[in-house]
C-alpha cells in the first residue's frame, strides 16, 4: 500500500470543494500553482486573495523530507522544540555521506563503519519521534520522494535545495532550512511569501540527442542564478504532457538553480503512467476523479500573459542540446556553439571525467537513454577516454536497471558504478587526480558547477549537460566533440559516428528492489532515550543563541566584505566538512573559508583589527572568535544573490554561532534570506547598492535605530572609519512583525520554546 494513503485520500475528497471556494473568491481562473498553494492555506492564513511577491502567508504542508547531512541539525533543533512526535509524515534519507571513492560496495561499506555514530543517531531518533528512515544505500532523498511520496496536488517541504524535483509528480515541493522543518513538524504554521508565478509554455516535441534536461538547461540561461527568485515556475502546453515524469522532475529539480522557490507540471497521463509503475494506482484513481484540479485552468494556459508574472516559450522541436558552465548553472551554451566557445574561452579541450546519474537525472529513462550510447560504443570498438562513474538514484533503479544489463553496458566501455548516494555532486568525491590543483575539465548530469563543489579544486572546469551527452563526452575525451555530427576514430583505426540515443521512460518488466532501504518508525517512541557523548566529534546537542539588543549592534566589526559569488558553498563548504554538520562548533571552523575578501581578493584571511595595534591576518573562523571573546559583535557584507545555492542553514547557524548580527548585501537568495531570519539575524540589504563601496575594513559598524526594528521601516547603517569620520546609510529588510519577534526571542526556536512554556 502507498505510504500515507489515507491522508492523500482526504486530501482529493476535499480538494474540489477547497478550490471552487478559492475560485469563487479570487472571480477568475486559477493556475495550478494556486489551486496548491491555496488549498493549503494554514487555518491562521484566511482565505482572500495575496499579493504575489509581497504578502506573507502561512501554510499547511502535507509532509517534510530530510536527507541526513541537514536532518542532524532540523532533528537537534526539533528536539529542543518539547514535542512527542512530528505532527505531519516526515521521513530521513541517509544520502550526503557516502562518499564516492572506488565503487559502491566498498564506498558503502566504509561510510557505515565512518558514520556509524551519525546513523544511530538519526536513526533513534526518527524511531523516538515517528520518523521514517531510509537507509544508507536506499538512495538519493529527491528519488526516494519522487518513487514514494510525492503526489499530484501534494505540498512538501524538504531540508535539501533540490526538493523541488517533486514538481515532477505535480507537487508543490519546496527546500526550506532545518529550522522551517521544525516548525512544520511540531504542528505550527509554515511561513512563505506569497510567490510570483512564471509560466513557462511548451511546445512541439523532443527529437535525437535533446532532452528534458535541455530544457531546464535553457531556461536557466534565460532566467540566470537569480531571476526565478520568489518565484515559482509553471510548465504547461502540449509540448509538457510529452515529457516523461521523471524528465519532469528533472526540469523541476534544476529550477533551483534559478532560483526559484520551486517548479510544478500539471497531472497528466505520463504522471499517471509512472504512479503505477511505482505501485502507485490507487492514488491514480483517486488522482482521475479530480484531474481538473490539478492542473490550471485552461484560460491560463490559452491567455497566460494574463495570469503569470512572466511566460517563456520554448519550441521543444527546436531546443538543441545544451551544455552549461563552467562555474555557474546559467552559462549556457547550445552544443553547436560550445566547441568554438571552449576554444575561445580556453577551457581545458581535455576532458578528464564525465559523472551520470545522482538526483536530477538518475531515472530508468536517464540511465537507458545513456546505456543506448554505450551499447553503440562496444559495437562500433569504442571506450571511454575520461574516467566514467554511473550513480544510481536508489536502491530500486540500481537493481532494475542491473536486471536489464544497463549497468553491464557502462562497465563494458569502463564505467565504474557508484553508490546510490549524492557522492560527486555535492563534493563527496575521493577524486582520482595527480594533482588537486591542476587546471582541468569534467562534465556531469548533475545540477551544480560552482567553483570547488565537486572536487575542492577552484581549477576545475564542471560543465553540466544530459547524462547521454555526458557519456558521449566521456566516449570522446574532447571537450570539443560534438555527437550530433563530429565522428570518432576506434580501435581499429575507422571513423564512427554515434546515432542518438534510444530510451523507454519505465522498464517494460517493470520496477523490481529486494530491498528498499525503509525502517518504519516504532509505534510508541517514549521510552526511546537519545544519547549524546559530551565527546562526541560528530554531534553536538544545542544551546539557544542569545537575543540581539540595541547595545550588541553597536561598534560592530567588519568580519569580511565578501567579493562577487558567494554561494551557501563559500559560506559553509560541503565535502569532507559534512561530517560536522551535526557539531556546530566544530563546522563553524569553514565558516565563509570559501569567500573571496574584498579587500586582498584572498579566501580565508582576513584582517583583524582587534588583534595588535596595526591589527593581524587571520582565518575567517579565528577572527570571528576573537572578536567574539573580546565582546564585539561582527558584520559580513556581500554583493548579488548571496547565499545562492543549496539550502543549508549552517550558512546561517555558523556566522551566528561565531557573534555575526548582521549580514549586509545587495541582495538575497531566497532560503538563505529566511535562514537567518530563523536564526534571529539580521538579513538586510543595500537601498542603494554603491554604498557597499563605502565599507572599508577597518570600520565599527553601529546600527542607530535597531530599537525601532519594525516591518517596512528601514535601519540605519553608521560607519566610523579609522580616521574618525563617519558615513550614514539606509538599508532595507523584508521582516514581518512575527519575523521581528524571532530577532527579539533569539531566533525562530526560542520562540516555539518560549511559547510552549520551556525555558
Amino acid at each position: 500500500m502507498p505510504f500515507d494513503i489515507e491522508m492523500i485520500k482526504a486530501h482529493y475528497e476535499s480538494l474540489p470543494a477547497r478550490v471552487d471556494k478559492v475560485q469563487k473568491k479570487l472571480k477568475r481562473p486559477l493556475t495550478l500553482t494556486e489551486k496548491i498553494l491555496y488549498s493549503h492555506l494554514h487555518p491562521e492564513s484566511p482565505l482572500k486573495k495575496y499579493k504575489r511577491g509581497k504578502d506573507y502567508v502561512f501554510f499547511a504542508p502535507d509532509r517534510v523530507a530530510m536527507q541526513d547531512a541537514t536532518a542532524q541539525m532540523a532533528l537537534l533543533q526539533f528536539m529542543m522544540a518539547g514535542k512527542d512526535k512530528v505532527a505531519v509524515p516526515s521521513t530521513v534519507h541517509c544520502d550526503h555521506l557516502i562518499q564516492a571513492d572506488v565503487g559502491a560496495k566498498k564506498d558503502l561499506k566504509g561510510a557505515m563503519s565512518i558514520n556509524s555514530e551519525v546513523y544511530d543517531f538519526l536513526e533513534a531518533v526518527s524511531n523516538k519521534y515517528g520518523i521514517g528512515f531510509w537507509k544508507p544505500g536506499a538512495g538519493i532523498i529527491h528519488q526516494i520522494v519522487l518513487e514514494n511520496y510525492a503526489f499530484p496536488g501534494g505540498m512538501m517541504i524538504g531540508t535539501d535545495s533540490h526538493t523541488p524535483n517533486g514538481g515532477g509528480l505535480g507537487t508543490i515541493a519546496i527546500g526550506v532550512g532545518g529550522a522551517d522543518a521544525v516548525d512544520v513538524m511540531a504542528g505550527m504554521p509554515w511561513e512563505l511569501k506569497m510567490p510570483k508565478i512564471i509560466g513557462v509554455k511548451l511546445t512541439g516535441t523532443l527529437n535525437g540527442w535533446t532532452s528534458a534536461k535541455d530544457v531546464i538547461l535553457k531556461v536557466a540561461g534565460i532566467l540566470t542564478v537569480k531571476g526565478g527568485t520568489g518565484a515559482i515556475v509553471e510548465y504547461f502546453g502540449p509540448g509538457a504532457k510529452k515529457l516523461s515524469c521523471t524528465g519532469k522532475g528533472t526540469i523541476c529539480n534544476m529550477g533551483a538553480e534559478i532560483g526559484a522557490t520551486t517548479s510544478v507540471f500539471g497531472y497528466d497521463t505520463a504522471m499517471a503512467r509512472y504512479l503505477k509503475a511505482t505501485g502507485r494506482s490507487s492514488i491514480v484513481t483517486m488522482a482521475n476523479k479530480v484531474k481538473k484540479y490539478l492542473t490550471g485552468d485552461p484560460e491560463c494556459y490559452k491567455t497566460p500573459e494574463k495570469y503569470f508574472d512572466q511566460v517563456i516559450h520554448i519550441n521543444l522541436s527546436k531546443l538543441e542540446p545544451h551544455i552549461n558552465g563552467p562555474y555557474s548553472p546559467d552559462r549556457a551554451w547550445p552544443i553547436s556553439e560550445f566547441a568554438a566557445a571552449v576554444k575561445e574561452h580556453d577551457f581545458p579541450q581535455k576532458l578528464e571525467v564525465g559523472l551520470i546519474g545522482s538526483c536530477t537525472n538518475s531515472s530508468y529513462e536517464d540511465l537507458d537513454r545513456a546505456s543506448s550510447i554505450a551499447k553503440q560504443a562496444t559495437k562500433k570498438k569504442l571506450k571511454v577516454q575520461a574516467e566514467f562513474t554511473i550513480t544510481p538514484g536508489s536502491e530500486q533503479i540500481r537493481y532494475t536497471v542491473e536486471r536489464d544489463g544497463l549497468l553491464k553496458s557502462f562497465e563494458d566501455i569502463g564505467g565504474v558504478v557508484m553508490a546510490n548516494a549524492c557522492g560527486p555532486c555535492i563534493g563527496q568525491w575521493a577524486r582520482h587526480t595527480d594533482d588537486p590543483n591542476r587546471k582541468n575539465s569534467i562534465i556531469t548530469s548533475f545540477n551544480r558547477n560552482f567553483s570547488k563543489r565537486n572536487d575542492g579544486n577552484p581549477h576545475t572546469h564542471s560543465f553540466v549537460a544530459s547524462p547521454e551527452i555526458v557519456t558521449a563526452m566521456a566516449i570522446a575525451g574532447d571537450l570539443t566533440f560534438n555527437p550530433l555530427k563530429d565522428r570518432l576514430v576506434n580501435k581499429d583505426g575507422k571513423k564512427v559516428k554515434l546515432s542518438p540515443p534510444k530510451g523507454v521512460e519505465l522498464p517494460p518488466k517493470g520496477f523490481d528492489v529486494k530491498d528498499a532501504g525503509f525502517v518504519a518508525p516504532v509505534e510508541d517512541g517514549s521510552a526511546i532515550e537519545i544519547k549524546v557523548d559530551k565527546k562526541s566529534k560528530r554531534i553536538q546537542l544545542l544551546k539557544p543563541f542569545e537575543p540581539l539588543t540595541a547595545k550588541k549592534v553597536e561598534n560592530m566589526r567588519v568580519l569580511i566584505k565578501a567579493k562577487g559569488k558567494c554561494t551557501t558553498d563559500h559560506i559553509s563548504m560541503a565535502g569532507p566538512w559534512l561530517k560536522y554538520r551535526g557539531h556546530l562548533q566544530n563546522i563553524s571552523d569553514n565558516c565563509l573559508i570559501g569567500a573571496i575578501n574584498f579587500y586582498n581578493e584572498q579566501t580565508n584571511k582576513v584582517l583583524n583589527l582587534e588583534n595588535g595595534k596595526k591589527g593581524k591576518y587571520m582565518k575567517v573562523p579565528d577572527s570571528a572568535r576573537y572578536y567574539q571573546k573580546k565582546g564585539i559583535g561582527t558584520v559580513v557584507f556581500g554583493e548579488e544573490n548571496y547565499g545562492e545555492g543549496s539550502s543549508r542553514e549552517h550558512a546561517a547557524m555558523e556566522p551566528r554561532f561565531l557573534g555575526v548580527n548582521a549580514v549586509i548585501v545587495k541582495s538575497f537568495a531566497r532560503i538563505h534570506e529566511t535562514n537567518l531570519k530563523k536564526q534571529g539575524m539580521l538579513g538586510l540589504t543595500f537601498v542603494n547598492p554603491k554604498d557597499y563601496d563605502k565599507v572599508r575594513q577597518d570600520d565599527l559598524v553601529s546600527i542607530t535605530n535597531f530599537s525601532k526594528f519594525a516591518p517596512g521601516e528601514n535601519l540605519i547603517i553608521q560607519l566610523t572609519h579609522a580616521d574618525g569620520k563617519k558615513e550614514k546609510f539606509e538599508v532595507a529588510h523584508t521582516y514581518n512583525q512575527a519575523q521581528i519577534d524571532w530577532v527579539k526571542a533569539g531566533s525562530a526556536l526560542n520562540k516555539i520554546r518560549k511559547d510552549a512554556g520551556i525555558k
